[in-house]
C-alpha cells in the first residue's frame, strides 16, 4: 500500500509538469464540449485523435484522453439537464431529474449537484483505482492462457448480454467484430483470412481506422439520415449555486454514489449506464421523499453523476490491469495502447510505471480543473448546441477521413473506412450495439490466441480450458450470465395473470 501511494507521488511530479498541465487542460475543455455535442461520445473523440497523437509523447497522449474521457461524463451530463437530450450515454439518468428541475428554474442547482458529484466520485474512484489496481496486477500476473481465454469469453457473453434491444442483435454485433478482426493472415500458418485477394489487407484492418469507422462516421451518417433543421430551445442556465436544502439532500448521494461507480465500472459491460441506474434506484429507495423522483428531486441527479464518474475509475482500473475494456472508450483507449506498442495488462505496471503512476495522478489534476473550469462555463457550453449540425458532423467526416489517411498513406483505407462506416450505419438501424463489435475487434485476436496457446501446451487437450480454479470460476459466471435472465422470462407471469395483478 505504501509503495502505491509513493509511486503515485511519482506520478504527480511527472503530471504536473507544464506539458502534461496543458493536455489535462485541453482535454478537460474538449472532452466537456464533446460531451454537450448530442451524439459525439468520448468514444468517437479518442478515435478520431488517435492519429493525431501518433507524434506524442505516450504519457501526453493517455493524459489528454484520460481528461477528455472524465470532462465528456460531465459535458454530457450539461445538456441532459437542459435539453433533456443525453450528450453522453452515461448521462440518460441525468435527464430524467435534472431536466424538470431546469423547467422549474433550478437548472443552475442541478448543474452544480451535477459538477460536484462528478468531483467527489471522480476523487473516490482515482483513490479506488490507486488502492486496488496494484493488487490486481500483482494477482494477474499468474494468470495462464486458460484463464485469460475465459476472462476475454466472459466480457464477450457480458457485453452481449446486457446491450442492445435482445442477445440475438448484442452477439450478432460481436460476430461482426470478430470478423474483421481476423481479416489478414493467420498469424500461425500465413493463410489469407476474409481478405478478398486485396493485398492492402494482408496486415489486416488497423483499429483505428475501425474506431473511426464504426463510431465517427456510423454515427454521422445515422445523424444525417435523421437529421431535424429545428433548434432546440436552450434553457437559460444562470448562476450554479445550492442551499443548504439542496447540500442536505445531495450529500449522502454524492458518498454513496461513488462505490456503486466504481464496483459496476469495473466489471465487464458494466460500465457508467448501469452505474447510473443503480445509483438511482438506490437512492429512490432511501430517499425520504419518493414522490419527489420524477419531478425533479435533486439527489436523483446527485448520486447518478458521482456513480458515473466513479465507474470511469473502474474502467481504468479493469483497462490498465487486466487489458479488458468494458466500455466503448476503454476500448479506443486500449487501440491507443496498441497504437504506441504498448500492452495493458498485469506488467503493465512493472513495464511502465512511469506512464501509468503519471495517468493516475492526471486524473487528480483534471478533476479539479473540471470542477473550477465548468462551473462558471456551464452557459457557454449550452451555447455550443447552436452549431448546425449539418456543419458540425461534415467537419467530423472530413477529420475522420484524414485521420484514416494518415493511419498508412494507402487509398484503401478510405475505402475500407467508407465501409466499416456503412456497417456501422446499418448497425445503429437495425438496433445492433456498437460495443460488442470493438471489442470483437480488439480481444478477438488475442482470444485466438490465448485459445491456440492454451491447446498447444496442452497438446490439443480441450480440458485444459476448465483445468484452473479461475477458469471454472468465470464459466460458472458466465453459466449464471446465460441461464439467469432464461429463468426469469420463464418465471415471468402471463400477460392475463399481470392484469389480475394489483397494483
Amino acid at each position: 500500500m505504501l509503495d502505491s501511494w509513493n509511486s503515485l507521488l511519482g506520478g504527480f511530479a511527472g503530471a504536473l509538469t507544464p506539458s502534461n498541465l496543458l493536455f489535462a487542460a485541453i482535454g478537460v475543455l474538449l472532452g466537456t464540449a464533446i460531451g454537450v455535442l448530442p451524439g459525439i461520445g468520448p468514444a468517437m473523440a479518442v478515435a478520431l485523435l488517435l492519429p493525431v497523437t501518433y507524434a506524442f509523447d505516450p504519457t501526453g497522449a493517455f493524459v489528454l484522453f484520460a481528461a477528455i474521457y472524465f470532462g465528456a461524463m460531465f459535458g454530457g451530463s450539461t445538456t441532459s439537464i437542459l435539453l433533456n437530450t443525453p450528450g453522453e450515454s452515461a448521462s440518460v439518468i441525468a435527464a430524467i431529474e435534472g431536466n424538470p428541475m431546469a423547467r422549474s428554474g433550478r437548472g443552475a442547482q442541478a448543474l452544480a449537484a451535477a459538477a460536484i458529484g462528478h468531483f467527489i466520485g471522480g476523487i473516490v474512484g482515482a483513490i479506488g483505482l490507486v488502492v486496488l489496481a496494484p493488487l490486481v496486477a500483482s494477482v494477474a500476473v499468474d494468470i495462464g492462457a486458460p484463464d485469460y481465454f475465459a476472462v476475454m469469453v466472459l466480457a464477450f457473453v457480458a457485453v452481449t448480454s446486457v446491450l442492445g434491444t435482445s442477445r440475438v442483435r448484442g452477439f450478432a454485433a460481436l460476430a461482426i467484430g470478430l470478423a474483421i478482426g481476423f481479416v489478414g493472415l493467420d498469424p500461425l500458418t500465413g493463410q489469407a483470412r476474409l481478405t478478398f485477394g486485396v493485398p492492402q489487407l494482408a496486415d489486416g484492418i488497423d483499429v483505428v481506422i475501425v474506431a473511426v469507422g464504426l463510431f465517427a462516421v456510423g454515427e454521422a451518417l445515422w445523424v444525417a439520415a435523421h437529421l431535424r433543421r429545428t433548434q432546440d430551445q436552450v434553457i437559460p442556465v444562470g448562476r450554479p449555486w445550492l442551499s443548504r436544502e439542496d447540500l442536505r439532500h445531495t450529500w449522502r448521494p454524492w458518498l454513496r454514489g461513488p462505490f456503486i461507480g466504481f464496483t459496476f465500472g469495473s466489471i465487464p459491460a458494466g460500465g457508467a449506464e448501469m452505474s447510473t441506474f443503480m445509483s438511482y434506484v438506490t437512492e429512490k429507495r432511501l430517499s425520504r421523499r419518493p414522490e419527489q423522483f420524477g419531478k425533479g428531486a435533486i439527489e436523483g441527479v446527485a448520486g447518478p453523476e458521482a456513480a458515473a464518474s466513479a465507474s470511469s475509475a473502474g474502467t481504468l482500473a479493469t483497462m490498465l490491469t487486466l487489458g479488458l475494456p468494458t466500455t466503448a472508450i476503454a476500448a479506443v483507449m486500449l487501440a491507443a495502447f496498441q497504437q504506441f506498442g504498448i500492452t495493458p495488462g498485469p506488467l503493465l505496471f512493472t513495464n511502465e510505471p512511469d506512464l501509468v503512476w503519471t495517468l493516475i495522478a492526471s486524473l487528480f489534476i483534471g478533476l479539479v480543473l473540471l470542477l473550477v473550469l465548468n462551473l462558471p462555463l456551464a452557459p457557454l457550453w449550452a451555447k455550443l448546441l447552436q452549431i448546425p449540425r449539418p456543419y458540425l458532423y461534415a467537419g467530423i467526416l472530413f477529420f475522420a477521413c484524414v485521420g484514416a489517411y494518415a493511419v498508412s498513406g494507402q487509398p484503401v483505407d478510405l475505402l475500407v473506412l467508407l465501409a466499416i462506416g456503412g456497417i456501422g450505419f446499418l448497425m445503429r438501424r437495425y438496433g445492433l450495439p456498437v460495443l460488442p463489435a470493438i471489442i470483437g475487434v480488439i480481444l478477438g485476436p488475442d482470444a485466438e490466441l490465448q485459445l491456440r496457446r492454451a491447446l498447444q501446451i496442452a497438446d490439443g487437450d480441450w480440458g485444459t480450458l476448465v483445468s484452473t480454479p479461475l477458469s471454472i470460476t468465470v464459466y460458472a459466471v458466465i453459466a449464471l450470465l446465460l441461464v439467469v435472465p432464461a429463468i426469469r422470462r420463464l418465471r415471468r407471469p402471463a400477460p392475463a395473470d399481470r392484469e389480475r395483478t394489483p397494483v
